[in-house]
């Protein structure tokens, strides 16, 4: 058999890229292995030979698969194997997705699978970015129609100073963790994390990320002219062009009065009417039998042209569905306090989408504990994001949270990670739920919103209020699918981001940017469409933020009487040893004396938690005592706990012991210990000594 295995390189900031083709996995239609520094993630594109039957959509799917071997573990649990995806997994899974998607060819109808599965794992060299270059590369050089190449990179921010792809070490330093992917002409996505950056760093780290982006392409594009297979010629899925114009002749000028009505469910219905009608119109004239898929090809072509009467309104006369300005924000309601029960709760609704997110307060034994490819660590702060069927009027069961969700809870936990206290000033773990109970568009940057409002109800001193809002696009394209005139749209609903080009989501306080996520369908935006996207977002930003701040201007002193109460208490590592005792009889004591949790963590952090105060007081104050540093001169009430000849042994803290000899129990001389104490008995005693043992020597002649 011909050796077809080809070995591939380019520097990638400081670190070799390396691309092999032809060793593994060669029954795919393309695969590619990328090593980045020892990380290691094979990535294969399949396709099937025919179209999907009955697909009215592009059936593409993206796994990004997790194996604990590469990090050197075995999986946790009884079965010992990896099962569900975890969440990061997800995450990286969507964030190959979305800029590979646009690039498939208009009607492609095949279901196409991208699997990558990391093989080696090295912290400092994240494997979702040699993901999404494996899987660009693996459908360049498959048979697969693909207009690529894209590519991504990590930008970080240390000094002022942007960095590709930072180590783990420089992305703990970091006030910037930005995810650009592109192609070699525009950006296509976007995804990121920031610490309040003006909107001008983050534009210049966005086109900062693309140069390095160009150079990745141009390495994909001569492997893919090395060992690229010709593509197979699809059969893409066209409208008949005889229906196509019969519908457009019956319901183009219906359809433009139908989408003008500004309420979501009455425009669905004046829409939903007008394709009844057009079916019942055209039925008898496309009959089945003479035009098989007839039904579909009418309402594919009814899509078509709904899509193109909404964008022609917006680009030429500036109108948009519910007769907004381009740049204006719909209307905004905010309510706190809805519910007695939970720690914190808010209403945030604006126009047809409305969030309830609720806060609830545990201690740090609520941390959840994230166990990966990654060292393990734990989260004190957890937001989560539901979206159920009645939402969108739609009935349909429960069931588990899908990638849109966990995606959607990921931004909007990235957005307000920046303004969360740390567990010295606020020693709880958080969770913040956010039920979306209407949506017509943008319910992420809702979830944003309400939780502002529930955090600061719920009395978590939150550094700066956050606001969120999804900008959109309607733009007009060249044959490659290009903007050459464009509209940008602020608080884009369900309809605008259907039939649009980008979903555009800006999340920050009023000094700056925490977060990120852009997605387009279109090949690719400009820096001008980027900066006026970010201005623009920035005003619709600070106005729901003037909106959310009338309702409550700063986070409650006093938390919710129904939240647990924590106290912390850091104490050195070496004192951990006295606090918890031998086979953890002290802290126990503390435990039983005072009706609380105490959690003891490696680093001297100690965090107790209980329902009264009092309590929480006692068992910190017996801490206290116990890591006391004695110093020669304190003076103590101590208790008598033993007696010998020489002298009497007195407890001055919990578990600290000090000999006051016979000769310091009195002014006078004295026969006989028991002349002056007895066991039980509380003296006042002075430290007068304390030797290089550590041993403590008392005297109680200044209180005799």
């Amino acid at each position: 058999m011909e050796n077809t295995f080809r070995t591939f390189e380019m520097d990638l900031g400081g670190r070799k890229l390396v691309i092999e083709n032809g060793k593994m996995a060669k029954q795919a239609n393309g695969s590619v292995l990328v090593r980045y520094g020892d990380t290691a993630v094979l990535v294969c594109a399949t396709a099937s030979k025919e179209p999907r039957e009955g697909a009215d959509f592009f059936p593409l799917t993206v796994d990004f698969e997790e194996k604990m071997y590469a990090g050197g573990k075995i999986p946790g649990g009884f079965i010992k194997r990896e099962g569900r995806p975890q969440e990061s997994a997800i995450l990286c899974s969507r964030l190959i997705d979305r800029p590979i998607r646009p690039l498939f060819p208009e009607g492609f109808r095949n279901d196409v699978h991208v699997m990558a599965t990391v093989l080696s794992f090295e912290p400092d060299n994240a494997p979702e970015l040699p993901a999404m270059i494996g899987a660009s590369c693996a459908l360049g050089v498959s048979d697969i129609p693909f207009n690529g190449p894209i590519a991504g990179v990590r930008i970080g921010r240390i000094d002022k100073k942007f960095i590709v792809n930072p180590t783990e070490e420089q992305r703990d330093k970091s006030d910037l963790n930005l995810t650009v992917a592109g192609s070699k002409d525009a950006v296509m996505m976007v995804e990121a994390g920031a610490n309040e950056l003006p909107e001008e760093v983050i534009l210049d780290a966005i086109l900062f990320g693309h140069e390095v982006i160009k150079t990745i392409v141009e390495f994909q594009e001569k492997i893919i002219a090395e060992v690229g297979k010709e593509k197979f010629e699809p059969k893409l899925s066209k409208p008949n062009e005889e229906i196509s114009q019969a519908v457009r002749e019956f319901a183009a000028e219906k359809i433009n009065i139908a989408v003008r009505n500004p309420d979501k469910l009455a425009r669905e219905d004046a829409i939903s009417a007008v394709k009844d009608e057009t079916f019942e119109a055209l039925s008898e004239k496309f009959s089945e039998e003479e035009f098989p898929d007839a039904s579909k090809e009418i309402a594919t072509c009814f899509q078509k042209l709904l899509k193109e009467t909404v964008r022609r309104m917006i680009s030429k006369e500036k109108i948009r569905p519910d007769g907004r300005a381009l740049d204006e924000v719909r209307p905004i309601s905010c309510e706190i306090d809805l519910l007695s029960r939970t720690h914190g709760s808010a209403l945030f609704t604006r126009g047809q989408t409305q969030v309830l997110t609720l806060t609830t307060l545990g201690s740090m034994e609520d941390e959840q504990i994230i166990d990966g490819l990654a060292p393990e660590y734990t989260k004190h702060y957890l937001h989560h994001y539901n979206f159920p069927g009645f939402s969108v009027g739609e009935a349909r069961p429960a069931r588990s949270p899908g990638r849109r969700e966990i995606g959607h809870g990921a931004l909007a936990e990235r957005a307000l990670v920046p303004m969360i206290p740390s567990i010295e000033v606020f020693p709880y773990t958080i969770r913040l739920v956010s039920e979306v109970l209407e949506s017509n568009g943008s319910s992420s940057m809702a979830s944003v919103c309400g939780s502002t409002l529930s955090l600061m109800a719920a009395g978590v001193p939150i550094k700066k209020p956050v606001s969120g809002v999804a900008m959109g696009l309607i733009s007009i394209v060249d044959e490659k699918n290009r903007p050459t005139e464009f509209s940008i749209l602020t608080d884009i609903q369900g309809m605008e981001d259907a039939l649009g080009d980008m979903d555009f989501k800006v999340a920050g306080t009023s000094d700056g940017v925490t977060a990120i996520q852009m997605d387009i369908k279109v090949a690719g935006i400009t820096r001008e469409i980027l900066s006026q996207a970010l201005a623009q977002a920035k005003k619709g930003r600070a106005f729901i933020l003037s909106k959310m701040l009338k309702v409550i201007s700063e986070p409650r002193k006093e938390l919710s009487k129904y939240a647990p109460r924590v106290e912390h208490i850091k104490i050195a590592v070496d004192k951990i040893r006295e606090v918890i005792g031998a086979g953890g009889k002290v802290v126990n004591k503390i435990i039983e004396a005072t009706n609380t949790k105490i959690k003891i963590e490696d680093d001297g952090n100690i965090f107790i938690t209980g329902g009264e105060d009092a309590d929480l007081q006692l068992a910190l104050k017996m801490i206290e005592e116990i890591t006391h540093e004695v110093a020669v001169g304190e003076i103590f009430t101590g208790h008598v706990t033993r007696l010998m000849k020489f002298g009497a042994f007195i407890e001055i803290l919990p578990g600290r012991e000090g000999l006051c000899h016979i000769s310091q129990l009195s002014n006078k001389r004295i026969e006989n210990v028991e002349d002056i104490v007895e066991i039980g008995d509380d003296i006042q005693v002075e430290v007068t000594e304390i030797d290089d043992k550590g041993r403590i020597n008392l005297s109680h002649k200044k209180f005799a």
